[in-house]
This record gives C-alpha cells, structure tokens and sequence, in this order.
C-alpha cells in the first residue's frame, strides 16, 4: 500500500503559526463565551472554536492581535483532516480579565457542584429468612411426597404418642430411694396436724 492512498488525519496544532492571514469575519470577543469554553493562562491559551466545536490555541495572546490559529474539525491525529475555514485565523478579542475569568470559573464550579447527580444503588430485594418451624416443615414436606404438612405431622405424632404417654406417666410418679440428704423425708400421706393443749 503506497502512502498516497492512505487517509490524511488532523495536523497537530500548533500553539504559534507564522500565518499572517486574518479572517475576515469579525473578532470574537471572550465575554460571549462561558468560563469554561475558554483558557486564559499563558502557558496553555486555547478556546472552543464556535463552528466547530473543537479546542484550537489561540496565537499572541499578549499582542495587539490574538487569532485562533488554523486548525482542522477532528482531533488531530485521529480525525479526517477537514480545515475549519470559518473558525481559522479569526481575531480575537480579549475583553475579560484573568483574575475574572477565575472568578467567573471558580463561581460557576461552587454552584455546580453540589447539583452534580449521585448514582443511586438500588439494593437487591432478597426473600425474608424463613424462620426454623418453615424449614423443618419444608423438609418434613418433602419427605411426606406430596402430602400436607398437617397429614405429615398428624402421622407423626399418631407413631410417638404412646412413648409420649408412658414418659409423661413415670415422671408423675415418685422416685423410689433415698430422702435428699439433710432433710426430713417426704410424707406420701396427707397430714392433719393437732394443736398442742397446754
């Protein structure tokens, strides 16, 4: 592949042209755009050309006569090279101060900023824990194949209600052997005390 049939991109732009060329439109003045359209510092002097919304250096800044240098549409090195024409080598005209384009800058980012929006995170929705008699009768359900619970439990109780009965039965009875040391033994038949006559 020759290096005629590859496609040109953007040209890099340049902070300084030695073009003399000036547009014939009218200067752009600064106070027109928004704080953050625009940079004034020295080492970095650039603006967001109006026709093709894309940031150019601005050349002489501290002369008589600032001008947007020639620039493409795209960003350089990526971009088709497509020349802004109405945008290129147009004066400008710098009618606001550094100290008050910070001002300007700084302002609008403090009332900005805390309107900035906040990701909202939704928590998951996750089922209620099932408490231990649910899942004991869960289990007991599906080992009943298909049964109601209550057929279940019914079946169950039917197969220990005698043991059940026969415990409930010995532990109403009193325990043969020994009274508890240091006591009086327990009477097994009601007492009527009499009272004493003097």
């Amino acid at each position: 592949m020759s290096a005629s049939t590859l496609e040109r991109t953007a040209r890099p732009r340049r902070s300084r042209t030695r073009s003399r060329t000036v547009s014939a439109r009218p200067a752009l003045a600064l106070s027109t755009l928004r704080p953050h359209q625009y940079d004034l510092r020295p080492a970095c002097a650039s603006l967001i050309c109006p026709d093709c919304l894309t940031w150019v250096p601005v050349t002489g800044l501290g002369t008589k006569t600032p001008k947007v240098v020639p620039h493409d549409t795209g960003r350089a090195l990526q971009a088709p090279a497509v020349h802004c024409r109405l945008g290129s080598n147009r004066l400008i005209k710098v009618d606001v101060t550094v100290r008050a384009w910070q001002e300007r800058l700084e302002d609008g980012h403090a009332e900005t900023g805390h309107r900035r929006k906040t990701t909202v995170r939704r928590k998951p929705t996750v089922a209620p824990a099932l408490a231990v008699s649910q899942i004991a009768a869960r289990v007991t359900a599906s080992e009943g194949e298909g049964r109601l619970v209550w057929q279940v439990r019914k079946e169950q109780w039917a197969a220990t209600e005698t043991a059940v009965r026969d415990a409930d039965t010995r532990r109403a009875q009193l325990p043969d052997g020994d009274a508890p040391l240091g006591a009086p033994p327990v009477p097994l038949t009601t007492q009527h005390p009499q009272r004493r006559t003097s």
